[in-house]
């Protein structure tokens, strides 16, 4: 079972579990008595109820109920958390879901990414400019009116440094399936890790949509320089550098690194 997170959906030790089934204490399938499906915590450090509440930043306190949207793929279970009622409280409380979470283009550039940025410039000042600054220098050798003869796709690392800065920490360059296993920390949430694909276009983009590892989820980051992808599928992000570039002008350098 896959757990959606604010920044997307993540594996688990979790398993989805149906009426007449549980699973032993070596995580196999026996024959069950509760009654009724629900969530097995298998191999999981904590309950489903408990890890909701850290990625979501949810107060302290017991659960009554939890409402959840399932969407399966790749035979994987997907649960998105909905609504929460505390015990002993009269209301439930929505749980904010955000469309495509870590996407950023110029058509749409996601409130998780947005509301990072502005966190980032409250918390120090400039480092923000600095680092879309630093991005345009990586941008401009990649678009078609100023590239640069030749150059190849592992260029784009070079905006590594300042997407770090950012909250996006991209792993080695490994150039087989998966380019680079990358970790996101945005505002104060958990830690997040992701497989990114480097691009310099989008389109180029089509190994995650074909073919996925046994024990991977239908997830995936693109990071590009110019996105041009017409249909990307909904569980993958896309973060263009183009995108981010132009953004710079809403952070004003005030401040250099």
């Amino acid at each position: 079972m896959a757990l959606v997170t604010p920044y997307g959906a993540t594996k688990s030790d979790y398993f989805a579990v149906s009426t007449e089934h549980k699973l032993d204490d070596k995580q196999r399938p026996v024959a069950g008595k509760v009654g009724h499906d629900r969530i097995q915590q298998g191999l999981a450090s904590e309950s489903i109820g408990e890890a909701i509440r850290i990625w979501y930043q949810l107060s302290p306190g017991d659960f009554e109920r939890i409402d959840v949207d399932i969407d399966i793929r790749d035979d994987v279970f997907y649960l998105t958390p909905l609504r929460i009622k505390y015990a002993g409280k009269p209301k439930t409380r929505e749980i904010r879901r955000i469309d495509r979470p870590l996407t950023f283009t110029h058509e749409y550039a996601s409130p998780l990414w947005i509301e990072q940025l502005v966190h980032l410039n409250k918390k120090q000042p400039g480092i923000v400019a600095w680092a879309l600054d630093e991005i345009c220098r990586v941008v401009k050798d990649h678009q078609q009116n100023t590239r640069l003869p030749h150059i190849q796709e592992p260029d784009l690392l070079r905006a590594s440094g300042p997407l770090k800065h950012l909250g996006m920490t991209l792993g080695g360059y490994v150039g087989k399936g998966y380019d680079c296993f990358t970790e996101f920390r945005f505002l104060n949430l958990p830690i997040y890790s992701v497989p990114v694909e480097i691009k310099r276009n989008s389109q180029g983009f089509h190994y995650q949509q074909k073919k996925y590892g046994k024990e991977e989820l239908s997830r995936a980051v693109v990071l590009c320089a110019i996105h041009q992808h017409k249909q990307m599928p909904q569980h993958i992000d896309v973060i263009e550098l183009g995108a981010l570039c132009q953004h710079a002008e809403k952070f004003p350098l005030t401040a250099t690194r």
